[in-house]
């Protein structure tokens, strides 16, 4: 079971590690909520138009030997391309906590078994509120961020929620623990216990073919036949994504 926990979680960190520039029209700013400060970066020309938050996945929240790092901060670039390449007026990246910004709450379990614990999303929850207000926004989650997505717009209210997007988005993360035979997430909240009110959210959802670390399946059982489930070709967790982009950027 240890080998097969360190193989799983070894995918977690086989990404693109490169720099990306972020164009000049963004700014990045921390935010400030009770327990945490989240990093973002932020454009935004239309106030009182449609929002569109990028939330980042689980970042590097563990090393090639499967063991918890000191810093989950993304070396990936997936979420940041896709936000620094939308047009859109109004265009957010948000990072998770202890990403890029540490604070003095900051532990290993937050980007372990409590990454999806209450007080995180509160903290990302009251970040996208102070950001967007009553205004409608579209919530674009990957990997783990598909999750803070799916809990910020169920089990908090407050939030003009137009769309859900998840890109190899961890929906149900008890199923995939199970299915991989992981450690449950014991400290979590689990999008399972709000599936009705997340079934009545307009959403899609973007799968790889190839995605060992969350299988399709995982993502075609949770939503069902109620919800577009689209499959990109060739894609893992990690990589394989670029063909859609334009996709996914113009998705409203």
């Amino acid at each position: 079971m240890i080998k097969q926990i360190i193989k799983i979680l070894s995918l977690l960190v086989l990404c693109s590690c490169s720099t990306i520039t972020v164009p000049p029209e963004f700014t990045y700013k921390e935010i400030k909520t009770q327990y945490f400060d989240i990093a973002s970066w932020q454009k935004i020309t239309e106030p009182k138009g449609v929002y569109k938050v990028y939330i980042e996945g689980d970042g590097y929240a563990f090393n090639a030997h499967g063991r918890p790092t000191q810093d989950p901060t993304p070396k990936g670039t997936i979420i940041r391309e896709l936000t620094f390449g939308n047009e859109s007026p109004n265009v957010i990246y948000l990072a998770r906590p202890c990403q890029y910004v540490k604070s003095p709450i900051c532990s290993q379990r937050h980007w372990t078994t409590a990454r999806f614990a209450s007080e995180v999303i509160n903290a990302e929850y009251e970040a996208i509120k102070s950001i967007v207000g009553n205004s409608p926004v579209v919530l674009i989650g990957f990997s783990g961020g598909a999750q803070v997505a799916g809990l910020v717009a169920t089990a908090k209210s407050g939030l003009n929620v137009k769309k859900i997007i998840t890109i190899a988005g961890n929906l149900d993360h008890f199923a995939w623990t199970t299915y991989h035979n992981l450690p449950p997430l014991s400290e979590s909240m689990n999008l399972t216990n709000y599936s009705e009110q997340f079934a009545k959210i307009p959403q899609v959802h973007y799968v790889g073919s190839n995605d060992k670390v969350i299988p399709p399946q995982l993502i075609k059982n949770f939503v069902g036949k109620n919800s577009k489930v689209i499959m990109v070709h060739g894609a893992t967790h990690n990589a394989g994504w670029k063909s859609i982009y334009q996709v996914i950027q113009q998705e409203n």
